[in-house]
């Protein structure tokens, strides 16, 4: 259930994502030693490394308080390693974006440049 509700939180991260004009660079990147970037974007010239956090309630609380300094750690260097590996010399942000899923229904908080 926890990877299906995942996928169902990405799928509208992106979908939301393509609204607003970014363009959808790649989904689940993976670096061996850092882990996985949920979502590569392109806002206009900058490159997003999105991360995307969603929860079914907040019994735990929101699903941005999920993004720990840890993970934010892990995240800036697969950002790191992605632009190092597709040599890519350009503005890069991490941004978050929390989905609360309930019952078909869903509200979307997007947080920009996050910490880089």
């Amino acid at each position: 259930m926890r990877k299906d509700l995942g996928r169902i939180g990405e799928d509208i991260a992106e979908r939301y994502l393509l609204n607003k004009n970014f363009v959808i660079l790649e989904r689940n990147f993976r670096s061996k030693r850092w882990g996985e970037i949920d979502i590569i974007a392109r806002d206009g010239e900058t490159i997003v490394f999105v991360e995307v956090k969603t929860r079914s309630s907040n019994r735990y609380g929101n699903p941005y308080e999920a993004v720990t300094k840890y993970k934010l750690k892990a995240l800036r260097n697969s950002a790191n390693y992605y632009l190092f590996t597709h040599n890519l010399k350009c503005l890069a942000r991490i941004d978050v974006i929390s989905i609360n899923f309930n019952f078909g229904k869903y509200g979307i908080n997007h947080f920009t440049n996050v910490d880089f």
